[in-house]
C-alpha cells in the first residue's frame, strides 16, 4: 500500500471514528464538531508518524537502474516474438497451401 493511500485510510478512520465518538460524548453542536475534527488531526497525524517510522526502518538505498542490461533484454525479446511472428506467419500460410492440395486430391 503506498503512503499516501494509507494516511487516507487512517484520515477517514479518524473521521468515522470521531463521528462515533462525539455522537456518544458530546451535548452540543460545536462539542460534536470540535471532538469529530479533534480525533480526525490525531489519527491524520498519527498515520503520518507510522510512515515516517516505516520508511525509516525500511532502510531504502539509492542505486542506478541497470538500463543497458534491460535493453538488451528487451530488444532480445522483441527480436524473437518477431521470429515467432514470422513463423506463425508461414505455417499458416503453408497450412492453407497443404489444404487447398488436398482438396484437389480427394475430388
Amino acid at each position: 500500500m503506498r503512503g499516501s493511500n494509507f494516511v487516507s485510510f487512517l484520515t477517514v478512520q479518524g473521521f468515522l471514528f470521531g463521528i462515533v465518538f462525539g455522537i456518544l460524548q458530546s451535548t452540543s453542536a460545536e462539542n460534536f464538531l470540535g471532538l469529530v475534527i479533534l480525533i480526525t488531526v490525531f489519527f491524520y497525524l498519527f498515520a503520518h508518524l507510522c510512515i515516517g517510522f516505516y520508511f525509516q526502518t525500511l532502510g531504502i538505498k539509492s542505486h542506478s537502474f541497470p538500463k543497458q542490461s534491460h535493453e538488451k533484454s528487451l530488444d532480445n525479446y522483441v527480436r524473437e516474438i518477431n521470429r515467432r511472428e514470422q513463423f506463425i506467419d508461414a505455417y499458416y500460410s503453408h497450412k492453407a497451401e497443404l489444404l487447398s492440395d488436398t482438396d484437389q486430391v480427394k475430388t
